[in-house]
């Protein structure tokens, strides 16, 4: 998926791709990965507890094995 960098350094995540991973607007951690940069959303809720266990939030994005086996696959290009 392509897209472009505006002059203000601004990017365009596109909306299936958003959606796809479950972004949202609001906070993100930018990091540096190899040669490429990773964007997560910031959880502001922290952990809670859940049947007794501490649990990360979900980020409101459905998972299933189409979606593990493409991040799997984007990971090894």
């Amino acid at each position: 998926m392509e897209t472009t960098i505006d002059q203000a350094g601004r990017i365009v995540i596109p909306k299936d791709l958003r959606d796809r991973i479950g972004l949202r607007p609001g906070r993100v951690d930018i990091t540096v990965d190899g040669v490429a940069i990773r964007i997560e959303p910031v959880s502001d809720e922290g952990l809670v507890e859940q049947d007794g266990r501490l649990v990360i939030p979900a980020a409101g994005a459905e998972i299933d094995d189409a979606l593990v086996q493409a991040l799997r696959e984007a990971d090894q290009r």
